[in-house]
């Protein structure tokens, strides 16, 4: 008897700082697909006593604030501001996210779901949306990038823009999407994309309608 889980069809999201992605995946959680968010598995494996926490602390011992947690802000400070730095830390943490990623996108699948994403920054920058059955990309003009990335992080426009420098532009990763979402507009527009963007997915795999 066969007793392998249906497959799970895997979407990448991803899009530029400040474009929306997070608003994305929040709008697809709501219509009940599961989304992993890289941010969070990015978060999870530097907790104290992980591997990667320490090496981190011993490459950039001032990021570790009082408590033994990762100063994020900081260590994007020093990471952004030098790309040596940036490739030793994408080095400590990629390989890590890129597991726990795998091994949750598994755990989805045994659970029967069919359809899920996985909501990344660097998925084009890493070569890892190969690995998707589909690129979903959100996009807005730089122009607003940069107002709603400025406003939301608190942050000096120009280390956003060095932010937005350390990222392909969206340009770039439009031409290797499979699908992409407008967010330029207001949520209602958006959650509209995202309910024609599943009936799509769903249409494309032969998944049922829920």
């Amino acid at each position: 008897m066969n007793t392998a889980a249906p497959r799970l069809f895997l979407i990448g999201l991803t899009g530029g700082i400040g474009s929306g992605k997070t608003t994305v995946g929040r709008l697809l959680a709501e219509e009940g697909v599961p989304v992993l968010d890289a941010d969070q598995i990015a978060r999870d494996i530097v907790r104290p006593g992980t591997q990667a926490h320490a090496e981190i602390v011993s490459r950039w011992p001032a990021v570790q604030g009082a408590d033994g947690t990762i100063n994020r802000k900081a260590l994007g400070a020093i990471v952004f501001a030098d790309p040596a730095a940036r490739t030793q830390l994408e080095a400590i943490t990629h390989p890590r996210i890129a597991e726990q990623s795998r091994q949750l996108a598994a755990e989805l699948q045994q659970a029967g779901h069919r359809l899920a994403f996985y909501e990344a920054s660097l998925l084009v920058e890493i070569g890892r949306h190969k690995e998707y059955d589909g690129l979903v990309v959100v996009t807005v003009p730089e122009s607003v990038q940069l107002t709603r990335a400025t406003a939301r992080d608190s942050e000096s426009a120009e280390r956003i823009k060095a932010r937005i420098a350390a990222q392909l532009p969206l340009s770039e990763k439009i031409k290797v999407a499979t699908d992409t979402i407008d967010n330029s507009g207001d949520l209602e527009n958006t959650r509209a994309q995202v309910k024609v963007l599943l009936q799509r997915l769903r249409a494309r795999f032969g998944l049922p309608v829920p």
